[in-house]
């Protein structure tokens, strides 16, 4: 038996080397290691494991321990997109990034705007827009909607270089979602694994961004966020987030150049901004935007309407005198938008706070682990057809009820369990 062990672990050894050189042939740029994986692109450790794994299925299953003793960390190997403890570190790392540089608006803005493209009427990926990381490309940075943004990139660059393990995709909602928590606001409950576009190409038309001043502010929010597959709450709810930030003239064409609260920072001084102190996350902006005492604040023709009309003055009304409720909202809120569009790897995404390395597990579908239907063949059929015939049943008429079988089958029970309760 040891004998046969080693010749089929041989056999195996042999069978991976065939197919290490036949893989290099391919891939010329990767050799097939079977070792503990690092930060290699995913999708070839998925590929190194997968031939891994045929190798083994081709040996006898006596073989099978031994392997599986030296290369455990191959046999479930871990597919994402993102790595979970590269994020998990990247994460850290722009909590410094925020705390040196006082960039959080600019952040949210950058997450916002790379999912804010999606258009539920399109199903094809990544033409229907959303959080795939294309606005890392010139050509969508110089959309007008996205003045500015280029500076966001430029301060997540060096994680991105540091954390090659981590898509943009990933990268710009999780510096977005962080953001909004460092400011004291809501836990955002956000999941990972989104996939990157690879060319400009894939980037979407300008034009699908909300505009701060349109003809009908409460129709082009609803043509904007609808598009989107959001609702009135949620259009207000996500509003609320310009209670951090300012807006420049020079970039937007709205607010002042400069304010009693934006002329000396911190960060680059300058702007105008909703709220007094906007670096903090809370439902000010629409106490703010309610009462319009103060100057120096900046309204926009889309933050009025959210107290002008009905649908949008219900929610913006309860926000202004529930944070707890603007929070709740706005977290859920948050996340939707944070997913729109996206192509998840795994496909049910993962999170990076509870069960880090792991996927979020599917739900048991019983349907998906049934052996299936098995269709009886015409010859069983006209059998059971004429049993059931000869018993004086037929499809018009069911079979009569036999009433002293049915008393018997009573009494027999009955018998049984006294017999049972006796003993």
């Amino acid at each position: 038996m040891a004998e046969r062990v080693v010749l089929t672990s041989a056999m195996a050894t042999a069978s991976m080397a065939s197919l290490t050189a036949a893989t290099s042939r391919l891939l010329p740029s990767a050799s097939i290691a079977v070792a503990t994986p690092t930060t290699a692109s995913l999708s070839l450790k998925c590929f190194r494991s997968s031939l891994f794994l045929s190798t083994v299925s081709l040996s006898q299953r006596a073989a099978v321990p031994r392997l599986s003793r030296s290369f455990g960390s191959v046999v479930s190997p871990k597919c994402f997109a993102s790595n979970p403890d590269q994020l998990r570190s990247a994460k850290e790392d722009i909590k410094e990034l925020l705390k040196t540089t006082f960039c959080h608006p600019i952040m949210v803005r950058l997450g916002w705007h790379d999912a804010g493209t999606y258009n539920k009427n399109i199903e094809e990926w990544p033409i229907r827009g959303g959080a795939n990381g294309s606005l890392r490309f010139e050509i969508e940075l110089k959309h007008a909607a996205n003045a500015g943004l280029v500076n966001a990139l430029k301060l997540l660059q060096p994680i991105k270089d540091k954390y090659s393990g981590v898509t943009y995709a990933d990268l710009f909602q999780l510096a977005s979602a962080t953001a909004i928590e460092e400011a004291g606001g809501p836990k955002i409950p956000m999941k990972y694994g989104r996939e990157d576009v690879s060319t400009p190409e894939q980037c979407p038309e300008e034009g699908r961004l909300p505009d701060a001043g349109p003809p009908s502010p409460a129709g082009h929010l609803r043509d904007v966020f609808y598009r989107m597959g959001l609702n009135d709450k949620e259009i207000v709810a996500l509003s609320g987030a310009h209670t951090l930030g300012r807006s420049r003239p020079e970039r937007s064409g709205w607010g002042k150049p400069e304010t009693k609260y934006t002329k000396d920072g911190p960060g680059a001084p300058g702007g105008q901004s909703w709220t007094v102190k906007w670096l903090k996350f809370d439902n000010s902006y629409f106490k703010d935007i309610k009462a319009k005492r103060d100057e120096d604040l900046l309204v926009l023709p889309t933050d009025a309407v959210l107290f002008e009309d009905q649908s949008f003055k219900e929610y913006a009304e309860k926000y202004a005198e529930d944070q707890d409720a603007f929070f709740k909202d706005y977290a859920e809120a948050h996340a939707k938008l944070s997913n729109l569009g996206a192509k998840f790897d795994p496909p049910e995404g993962f999170s990076i706070d509870s069960n880090p390395t792991e996927a979020q597990p599917e739900k048991f579908v019983a349907a998906k682990y049934s052996s299936g239907k098995r269709e009886l063949s015409d010859a069983m059929k006209q059998k059971i057809r004429a049993e059931y015939e000869g018993l004086g049943g037929s499809p018009d008429k069911p079979l009569p009820t036999n009433y002293f079988l049915n008393i018997m089958i009573v009494i027999g029970v009955l018998a049984l369990l006294t017999s049972l309760l006796g003993n």
